[in-house]
């Protein structure tokens, strides 16, 4: 997953005006006089996860004939507000935005929204209720696929016994983090022979790696961990590997990537499973929702999007979605 949080910082007139300049510059295609509709959508990190929110964006856009203009605040409050006001003075006739703040993001959105520009967010939300829609994947049962997947292989491979580390990230993102890890929890402790040893906290592959290899000196007895994230994920296998663990520690996760997939499809693999979010459609419904609105058509007010399970018990769906990230990535 995709991850964020900045404190807001006071936004000077200077940097609008000069990122108004910009944005006109570089988007031509937005033009006042081209009679489209014209929609500013906000990403806040270049990762697969946003690439692909943008390809479903501008998929989306192209069937509409929508002008679609998007940029990223690259997790910086200060320039999520800029884009905002940019957009308001520009007239769009919607933004589209990924809130780095449940708070912090309120109050620039608030000004479009009272200046009669509809706002959709997605993938996070708003702690209001004037947004028009809100999309984002269903954070419950991401962690519940893989628990029940995690559930199957403890049975059939751990003889019903399993002593789990998870890694989070709830100290980043509470609401999303601490759902996540309910759906995975309230599967896995069906089984008696399960023991959650220790929970701990780390979102990117780098940190995420030290982590777990810290973990594992520590807690040697573990032998099933659960990452919440893609970061996490990718830093659990990377310290089961690196620990030479693999065969003795296997790893659940969340997200999906090309590494996530090539891990999954590894011949002695140490990832097992993961649930996957659907960023592609996440983006296109966004817009399409953003389209609605303009023209006063009823749209949903919370959209929960299910995520996909994926692994290596079914590697042919595994290439399949690799070949789909090949073919929106041309």
């Amino acid at each position: 997953m995709h991850l964020r949080r900045s404190l807001p910082h006071p936004l000077s007139l200077a940097f609008t005006l000069v990122l108004l300049i910009v944005l006109s510059a570089c988007t031509p295609q937005a033009s006042e006089n081209d009679g489209r509709k014209k929609i500013g959508a906000i990403v806040f990190q270049e990762d697969q996860y946003f690439r692909l929110v943008e390809y479903g964006m501008r998929d989306a856009a192209r069937e509409m004939n929508v002008n679609l203009m998007v940029n990223n605040s690259f997790g910086a409050m200060d320039k999520e507000i800029a884009l905002i006001d940019t957009y308001i003075a520009s007239r769009v006739d919607a933004i589209v935005v990924a809130p780095l703040s449940a708070q912090s993001s309120i109050a620039a959105l608030r000004r479009a929204h009272e200046g009669g520009i509809p706002v959709i967010t997605y993938d996070s939300y708003l702690d209001a209720d004037f947004d028009a829609s809100n999309i984002r994947s269903d954070q419950v049962q991401l962690g519940h696929l893989t628990g029940q997947a995690a559930v199957k292989f403890i049975v059939e491979k751990l003889g019903g016994k399993a002593k789990v580390g998870l890694v989070e990230y709830v100290s980043l993102a509470p609401e999303p983090a601490s759902q996540r890890v309910k759906g995975f929890k309230d599967q896995i402790t069906t089984l008696p022979g399960v023991e959650i040893v220790t929970e701990q906290d780390a979102w990117l592959a780098p940190e995420a790696t030290v982590l777990v290899e810290n973990m594992l000196t520590a807690h040697p007895e573990i032998n099933l961990i659960w990452a919440a994230n893609e970061g996490g994920t990718v830093g659990a296998v990377n310290a089961v590997t690196g620990k030479n663990r693999a065969g003795e520690v296997f790893v659940f996760g969340t997200d999906m990537s090309e590494q996530i997939g090539t891990f999954l499809l590894a011949e002695k693999p140490v990832l097992q499973a993961v649930t996957g979010q659907k960023p592609f459609d996440i983006g296109r419904q966004s817009v399409l929702a953003a389209v609605n609105v303009i023209d006063r058509k009823p749209v949903e007010k919370k959209v929960a999007m299910p995520g996909v399970l994926f692994s290596t018990e079914k590697p042919q769906e595994v290439r399949d979605y690799m070949s789909f990230l090949e073919k929106v990535a041309r």
